[in-house]
């Protein structure tokens, strides 16, 4: 008669269920000490000083080229108007004359309102994307001194809770703000 020893796995079998419980416990407690914020670029964009003071500067910087343009919008629509009210008595050879002025006119105007809106895009990039790096810039650092592990800036549902865009803003807004001049 032959013994053999038979090892049981209920002691393995308890030993690695303790090792798993142990391991879910450690992800558990990781989980609940991860801090997360979110920020809205959105607002960001539309709330802060430095956004504000952007639009300002664009709207400063492009009024007079937008004034010239409303006024050869004007002229244009006045000369195709006094074009239509002549035409009937005009030659041949006037009435052929005016519209070439007149489609010249247009193409002209038609041509700068495209390079200002492209100057104005262009424009309107390089100011947001200066604010998005201040602000990043102040989020990093509100980030780092308050301890959080991440935060988003694009999020389809955010609690409330995780929001610290009002945070954001007024370091970004104090950080904008105008100082007194020393003496």
């Amino acid at each position: 008669m032959e013994m053999r020893f038979v090892r049981r796995p209920s002691g393995l079998l308890s030993l690695l269920f303790a090792a798993l419980m142990l391991a879910g416990a450690q992800v558990a407690s990781a989980q609940e000490s991860t801090k997360i914020g979110f920020v809205s670029l959105d607002r960001i964009l539309r709330d802060s000083n430095p956004a504000k003071a952007a639009q300002s500067k664009l709207e400063s910087e492009f009024s007079k080229r937008q004034k010239d343009l409303q006024d050869a919008n004007a002229r244009l629509k006045a000369t195709a108007d006094k074009f239509d009210k002549d035409s009937p008595v005009l030659s041949d050879s006037d009435r052929t004359r005016r519209q070439r002025e007149l489609a010249d006119l247009d193409k002209d105007f038609q041509r700068r309102q495209r390079e200002f809106n492209e100057d104005i895009n262009q424009r309107k990039n390089e100011e947001l994307a200066a604010v998005v790096e201040r602000a990043n810039r102040v989020i990093r650092q509100l980030a780092e001194s308050e301890k959080y592990d991440i935060v988003f800036q694009d999020a389809v549902y955010v609690n409330p809770k995780i929001d610290i865009t009002e945070k954001v803003l007024k370091s970004l807004n104090a950080a904008a703000a105008p100082t007194a001049p020393t003496k």
